[in-house]
């Protein structure tokens, strides 16, 4: 059976609808950088995602070629996540999308390497006939965080937002967003599929003490 992060790290992917604090390790990632709103219509965001997915699927179906990846073991793509920020904005603004910068991301198993993830690159830009060059291998170290499921449209995340704000402040922890720790989520559900009110995001900041 394929190897499913979601259900072997449930901590870092299901967590409950209520706040809780987690300790993410060193993870890494297929990754695009980009700028904008996320819902313009053929802009970068959605071109992003293809090459997120044309690379990350040339890894998963290496087993049927004659590249033979190290270590290698068969597994469920991971879902698709985003960092976030604004220049300028202390924290996260929800209200001016244009004003977003994201490095849009897909986590990758631990087996694969730098030439591995060259060899990918170049065999999805050759297959899917798009240019996959703006993809890197980026790992990421979140550590201390809060985390929540938000359910429901992505326009009404704030209100998610603001019960981990609360939460915060009753455990003695206060947001620690900077420009390496950032604003994160983690999609669950494919909009295209799923009603607007069960779309499940989980939404990650980062932490300390207060």
């Amino acid at each position: 059976m394929a190897f499913d992060f979601k259900k072997e790290y449930k901590e870092y992917y299901l967590p409950p609808q209520k706040p809780q604090i987690v300790n993410i390790p060193t993870m890494q990632y297929v990754a695009v950088r980009g700028k904008g709103d996320p819902n313009e219509e053929g802009g970068a965001y959605k071109d992003a995602v293809g090459v997120l997915y044309a690379v990350s699927y040339t890894i998963k179906m290496s087993k049927m070629g004659d590249h033979r990846i190290n270590g290698y073991f068969d597994y469920v793509v991971p879902p698709l996540e985003g960092f976030w920020w604004q220049d300028g904005v202390n924290g996260f603004d929800y209200s001016d999308k244009g004003l977003l910068n994201w490095i849009s991301a897909i986590r990758l198993p631990d087996f694969v390497t730098q030439e591995d993830f060259d060899w990918a690159v170049s065999e999805a830009t050759r297959k899917k006939k798009i240019d996959c060059s703006r993809a890197e291998l980026l790992k990421i170290t979140e550590g201390e965080c809060v985390q929540i499921m938000h359910i429901g449209p992505y326009d009404d995340e704030p209100a998610s937002v603001g019960i981990m704000d609360d939460f915060l402040k009753d455990n003695n922890y206060v947001n620690d967003l900077t420009s390496e720790r950032l604003h994160h989520e983690i999609y669950l559900s494919d909009p295209r599929k799923t009603a607007v009110e069960k779309l499940k995001t989980v939404i990650r900041h980062p932490v300390k003490k207060g």
